[in-house]
């Protein structure tokens, strides 16, 4: 059966490919951009994007998207960690597109282009050059390089005229860490995991253009903008395809990032005073302490120096999760470590004041989550001095 299936699905790809090679698009043709809602998973919370060329003369209603990747490359999981994954450009039928969108419940757009006949051809014959296996492959970038971004790219490519990208009516230009975290809840680990893994150069305002790394600000500068220095709009008219379902969402509030980070900062402070209390240390709390930032530290320093990922360079959540801590965890399983060691503690307390500099001033915003642990980690850090200077 999966034979039968593939064979079909082969045969549908070879006509559908010589329809289109040979086929000029008639005046009915219509390209529209579909702008597809979040989703439920951190992979889909930002949305996508798509064309649509439909030309009912001719019987054609297909999508183009720059968001199809292949599990099946070599070291797949390495490439996408080192952020040399290619992404590639997908083509499908107009119906299947909406009806896996519906599916997943996710809302569509659709902005139908005011372009001429020559216009809607060029783009048309693009999007057919980019679909050939030898153009089909790109270098993903979140930030410059994505689904929406290509939209955007393609007419810029093509169109006879330029395109003044107009901003929004009460636009107010965001860094790019708050345009990507407006899409997620913070009391989330995807929120999380992003404030942690990602450095301090996404701290900087977006240029109002680069707003449109985001398929919602596709839509939205694309409703605003206008051809050439005319004032004809880019866009033709704006329907909404499909509204999303209220759905009842459960949350995990037990394992939340809010609730976990609290627990384990009151469990370091508790412990902390304890140990103050009764003049003695916990020495596997310590152990792990030092374990753990350590080993967060080197993952962070691997994502700035050993990726080509942007996004991950400056990283100052180096100066709470320390690389080396790892290297002094024998100090910490000592009864009476190195004087040095006591040193070392003092200048994890000044990092931890760098860090808060760094979080007023603006430099970088860390994850809200992490401020219990972080409160914890400076009162063990100081218990340590005073517990070993006593020594």
């Amino acid at each position: 059966m999966q034979k039968i299936v593939l064979a079909f699905s082969a045969c549908l790809f070879v006509v559908l490919s010589s329809f289109s090679q040979t086929r000029r698009l008639s005046p009915d043709a219509e390209i529209s951009v579909l702008t597809i809602g979040p989703g439920t998973s951190l992979n889909d919370a930002f949305g996508h994007s798509a064309f649509r060329i439909k030309d009912q003369r001719h019987g054609m209603d297909i999508t183009y998207n720059y968001g199809i990747y292949d599990f099946n490359t070599p070291n797949f999981y390495l490439k996408f960690a080192q952020g040399k994954l290619n992404y590639l450009i997908g083509r499908n039928f107009y119906e299947d597109f909406y009806n896996a969108y519906v599916y997943q419940n996710r809302t569509i757009q659709e902005q139908t282009l005011n372009l001429t006949q020559i216009e809607k051809q060029q783009v048309f014959d693009y999007l057919e050059t980019n679909y050939k296996p030898e153009n089909r492959a790109y270098l993903y970038d979140f930030f410059f390089d994505n689904c929406a971004t290509r939209i955007k790219d393609v007419l810029v490519k093509t169109l006879n005229t330029s395109i003044q990208f107009n901003p929004p009516s009460g636009f107010q230009p965001q860094t790019f860490r708050t345009l990507i975290q407006n899409q997620l809840d913070t009391n989330s680990w995807g929120s999380v995991g992003i404030d942690i893994a990602l450095g301090s150069v996404i701290d900087r305002p977006a240029t109002p253009e680069e707003h449109m790394f985001l398929p919602k600000y596709i839509h939205a500068f694309f409703e605003v903008a206008t051809l050439g220095n005319s004032s004809k709009s880019l866009m033709k008219n704006n329907r909404l395809v499909f509204k999303k379902r209220d759905v009842n969402a459960s949350q995990q509030v037990l394992f939340s990032p809010y609730v976990l980070f609290s627990i384990l900062g009151l469990i370091i402070l508790s412990l902390t005073f304890f140990d103050y209390k009764n003049q003695r240390r916990t020495k596997l709390l310590d152990i792990i302490i030092f374990s753990t930032t350590g080993l967060i530290g080197v993952f962070i320093l691997l994502l700035w120096f050993a990726t080509d990922h942007e996004a991950t360079a400056q990283n100052y959540n180096l100066l709470w999760a320390f690389a080396l801590n790892v290297f002094v965890v024998a100090q910490v399983i000592k009864k009476t470590p190195k004087q040095w060691f006591i040193k070392y503690l003092k200048f994890l307390v000044i990092m931890l004041c760098l860090l808060t500099f760094h979080w007023l001033v603006g430099i970088q915003v860390f994850a809200i989550a992490l401020l219990p642990l972080l409160i914890a980690l400076g009162v063990r850090y100081v218990f340590l001095v005073w517990y070993y200077k006593m020594l």
